[in-house]
């Protein structure tokens, strides 16, 4: 298991969109198109991208086990779609990076 260090670390690096940013981007047609809502209407990543604003919204020492499991969660997610490397041709206007976006991370960064 990752100490909480090492997930604040790779937090900070990977969730690289402003609450702004993440906040606009949620309220888009784009963001709610993509990813798996299990029949629930709203997507995972969806989802994801709120409690994301929610602990940014947080200072550090006031972060509960829940959100330290769901920064973790976020980190995983990132690494394993970034590493896929996305669409050759049009990466800007790709479901893989409005995926990504619903998790905080723009990978036009």
């Amino acid at each position: 298991m990752r100490s909480h260090d090492d997930i604040w670390s790779e937090w900070q690096r990977l969730v690289n969109m402003a609450p702004s940013e993440l906040r606009d981007w949620l309220d888009t047609d784009d963001s709610r198109s993509v990813g798996d809502s299990g029949g629930q209407g709203e997507s995972t990543g969806h989802k994801s991208g709120r409690h994301i604003l929610r602990i940014k919204d947080k200072k550090k020492a006031d972060l509960s086990d829940d959100d330290w499991a769901h920064m973790a969660k976020v980190v995983g997610y990132i690494k394993r779609h970034t590493s896929q490397g996305g669409p050759r041709d049009d990466k800007e206007h790709s479901k893989w990076r409005f995926s990504l976006m619903n998790w905080g991370h723009d990978p036009l960064k």
